[in-house]
């Protein structure tokens, strides 16, 4: 269940440019310091997640697409605090990304093809609480070529993108 949610919201995440930019439905709700905060009905109900680009990211890559952190709540699937990342690469199968708040101790990821996330809700929900009170996550990862690379997020703005999202799904 858990997978077949990931890769649902994944496939919604990947386009949700172009569905912005479509009209199709998608509304900003604010954008707040480094995150911005959205809400979109899909065929299966209302989704509701935010975002954010990393501040500083290091490696020794030529090109690298994109990379994001994300939080979303997917209420018909009732899965809520699903936290991924779309990395801008392939990860080298079988490795481990992670994933650190300020001096935490860094969570292990599961990746697939450019995206990760964490093994379960429960490990969503003790990241989120941790972003929620950090300044800071870090992202390690390596690519398929061998590159290894780090991404640095700030996490000012995520709790009131994280209300945001919240009341808009009715999860207050």
């Amino acid at each position: 269940m858990r997978i077949k949610s990931l890769l649902s919201i994944l496939g919604v995440l990947t386009v949700s440019t172009s569905v912005c930019a479509a009209g199709n439905g998608m509304e900003i709700l604010g954008t707040y310091d480094a995150w911005t905060a959205y809400v979109f009905q899909d065929k299966d109900g209302k989704v509701c997640y935010m975002t954010s680009e990393p501040t500083k990211s290091q490696g020794k890559y030529k090109i690298r697409d994109d990379v994001f952190l994300f939080v979303t709540h997917r209420m018909a699937d009732k899965t809520f605090d699903v936290v991924n990342v779309m990395a801008g690469y392939t990860y080298r199968k079988g490795s481990k990304p992670t994933f650190t708040v300020d001096k935490k101790k860094p969570v292990s990821l599961v990746s697939h093809a450019d995206t990760a996330w964490t093994k379960d809700g429960k490990t969503d929900r003790v990241l989120v609480d941790q972003m929620r009170k950090g300044s800071t996550a870090v992202l390690k990862g390596t690519s398929q070529r061998g590159t290894l690379t780090t991404d640095t997020f700030s996490l000012k703005g995520f709790s009131k993108a994280y209300r945001a999202i919240q009341k808009a799904c009715g999860r207050e």
